[in-house]
């Protein structure tokens, strides 16, 4: 009404709630409704239904068209769309990688996140293993939590994996031994949108993640962007920390993405990325089909048109790959 008011026109704002059916229909409550407005609005003589239209409302099944067998359904369409991609060859000279990577960035609509606080919540020693539990809150408002892990006698320039499951890092647990014993440094962490952060079920007293993914989308961001923003400055911030450098373990394919565009985007960031259970390329979103829900990170809108899984790793050379079932 404040609206309508604006224009002097409060007394004509109205609405009618149908509750018999209550649906989206046209059946006598809402006509009756529509007859009165029209004649009120369109300065009418009182409309009166025809008895005889009542014959004239159609069943279900009269309305029922049918389609044609060929018809495409949206995931479809979507392959046929894939079929047509074609990119230009890639290229080893540095200044089209250099565009190449500007061209990422933008798609990713990649900004650098920078930690704010590095929360400690909790912090054990037990076994010769000291671990922290911490809360890394970014500038841009949003946060990602994890665990540091090392051995009590590794030294602070220990190399460092940073290590990511698409299940979350409770997870990880037999990664992040094997890490333990090569006396590295170990960050098992949950990125924005995923691990405790990440749930699919309506029953929860908040919406599913992927709705909150979906409304980014519609303000012209991209989760990708904003979880690959987050993994470069938790790489960096374990440099910070004294490690001499800096190795990704992944498992998982929406993992998988973020951490190739991360090594695409800082190539000499990560000193070696491994692969589990990840994907061949991208056009398998379509070809599974991939759900939204499941993955909305990795419907980033131009990212399979533009670049594929391929063309990620040769831009994160020198970064060592290997992938592993």
């Amino acid at each position: 009404m404040p609206f309508f008011a604006l224009y002097g026109k409060q007394d004509e704002f109205e609405w009618h709630e149908n509750r018999d059916p209550g649906t989206h229909n046209y059946q006598i409550d809402n006509r009756m409704a529509a007859y009165s407005f029209f004649s009120r609005h369109f300065h009418l003589p009182p409309i009166k239904e025809d008895p005889a239209i009542a014959s004239e409302i159609k069943s279900y099944e009269d309305l029922v068209v049918g389609l044609p067998g060929d018809n495409l359904t949206i995931v479809g369409l979507a392959r046929k769309l894939a079929d047509r991609v074609k990119r230009d060859a890639f290229s080893s000279e540095p200044s089209a990688r250099d565009a190449e990577r500007a061209k990422l960035r933008s798609i990713v609509r990649y900004h650098p996140a920078r930690i704010d606080r590095a929360w400690v919540t909790a912090v054990t020693k037990h076994l010769g293993v000291e671990t922290e539990a911490r809360m890394f809150a970014m500038e841009d408002g949003m946060s990602s939590n994890g665990i540091w892990l090392k051995a009590i006698d590794v030294p602070d320039a220990a190399p460092a994996t940073i290590v990511l499951n698409d299940l979350g890092k409770s997870s990880s647990a037999v990664h992040v031994a094997d890490s333990l014993n090569r006396s590295e440094h170990v960050l098992a962490v949950d990125l924005p949108f995923t691990g405790d952060a990440w749930h699919q079920d309506t029953t929860w007293m908040f919406e599913p993640t992927w709705l909150l993914e979906q409304n980014l989308y519609a303000t012209g961001d991209r989760p990708l962007g904003i979880e690959v923003a987050h993994l470069i400055a938790l790489a960096n911030w374990m440099k910070r920390q004294g490690s001499s450098q800096v190795r990704l373990d992944t498992t998982g394919i929406r993992n998988q993405v973020v951490a190739l565009v991360a090594s695409a985007l800082e190539p000499s960031l990560f000193s070696e990325l491994v692969i589990r259970h990840g994907m061949p390329s991208l056009r398998y979103l379509v070809d599974q089909p991939v759900k939204y829900a499941e993955a909305p990170d990795l419907f980033c809108l131009d990212l399979y048109k533009f670049t594929d899984l391929d063309r990620l790793a040769a831009l994160s050379a020198p970064t060592t790959l290997r992938s592993e079932k």
